[in-house]
């Protein structure tokens, strides 16, 4: 007999999946969502669905543009200004206390993810690029010893990976990254801390330009 799946474990596989969707561009702003069809996609009811977008809506990636009608975020100028400014602030902090705390062997698991940043960025894979370089600054992030660093990080997460897949800017971004780590290997917070600032800064104008437009890159 076929063993039920509990509703809880498929909203959280249905959530995945679109989360995963809009992030890597499968989904696109001002794309609709439509229960009965997603229903039909996965396989479900349309009660996991339902949940599901919901927490989409909670995380900032959907909004119901009507009673009726659910689309995929619109980012606006702001809502990038807001989310990189967090970034400055909790990122920056991150990286001076990585630099005063990492270990050989932690030191060793970043060097390991920038040469699978290199290898995803050589043969231009967007998901891949975009996965590693999350999982670097979680990493970082980690380092920091710092739980509750983490669990205020923990609901914007997902809109700072969608973020991450809008710089397109991909061999600069790995130089940058080789920059940080650099500069968390040598122990020193205030040298790291100013790598993370130019890191931040320098992906915030890169993704304004790509979704706004040089134009918008003045603010």
């Amino acid at each position: 007999m076929a063993k039920i799946e509990p509703i809880g474990a498929v909203r959280e596989r249905v959530l995945a999946d679109l989360r995963r969707d809009i992030i890597a561009g499968r989904l696109l702003p001002g794309d609709r969502l439509v229960e009965r069809e997603l229903a039909e996609r996965f396989g479900v009811s349309r009660v996991p669905v339902r949940e599901a977008i919901r927490a989409l809506v909670a995380e900032g990636f959907v909004l119901f543009e009507t009673p009726r009608r659910t689309v995929v975020r619109r980012l606006t100028p702001t809502d990038v200004k807001e989310l990189f400014e967090l970034r400055e602030a909790l990122e920056v902090y991150a990286a001076g206390l990585a630099a005063a705390r990492a270990t050989p062997q932690a030191l060793a698991e970043l060097r390991e993810l920038l040469g699978q940043s290199a290898t995803a960025t050589e043969t231009g894979d967007a998901e891949a690029i975009t996965d590693v370089n999350t999982r670097f600054h979680d990493r970082i992030r980690a380092l920091a010893g710092n739980s509750l660093l983490i669990s205020v990080m923990e609901p914007v997460d997902g809109r700072l990976r969608w973020l991450t897949r809008q710089n397109e800017e991909w061999p600069q971004l790995l130089m940058e990254h080789r920059e940080l780590y650099e500069s968390i290997a040598s122990g020193d917070p205030d040298r790291a801390r100013a790598h993370a600032l130019r890191h931040v800064q320098a992906n915030y104008r890169s993704t304004v330009r790509h979704l706004f437009g040089e134009a918008a890159d003045a603010g």
